[in-house]
């Protein structure tokens, strides 16, 4: 699988309900721990003092990204997405293969 930064903002439509809001944020929870188990979301990060998302993705291609894996998250219709596919640098220290 191909790793990709996937930096989120979501952005709440206005009129929206709590009721709504807070339905979709517990179905993005449940759904975020299922990619998580599938090896789809491998890390989140949020950054201090913002209300965005910053991750490390998996998937085959970035079309399987964006149709299997980030189109089924429930707050999905609510985010803009910035997609950076993502491929080994020479000096990772996390790289294991024998090429270092």
């Amino acid at each position: 699988m191909r790793e990709f930064l996937v930096e989120i903002t979501t952005t709440i439509p206005e009129g929206t309900t709590q009721d709504e809001v807070d339905r979709r944020r517990a179905a993005e929870a449940v759904r975020a721990r299922e990619l998580a188990a599938t090896g789809n979301l491998a890390r989140l990060w949020r950054p201090v003092g913002e209300l965005r998302g910053i991750g490390i993705w998996c998937a085959g291609d970035e079309d399987e990204l964006h149709e299997k894996v980030l189109g089924t998250l429930p707050l999905r219709p609510w985010m803009s997405l910035t997609v950076t596919a993502l491929e080994s640098h020479p000096n990772d220290p996390g790289r294991t293969d024998a090429a270092r």
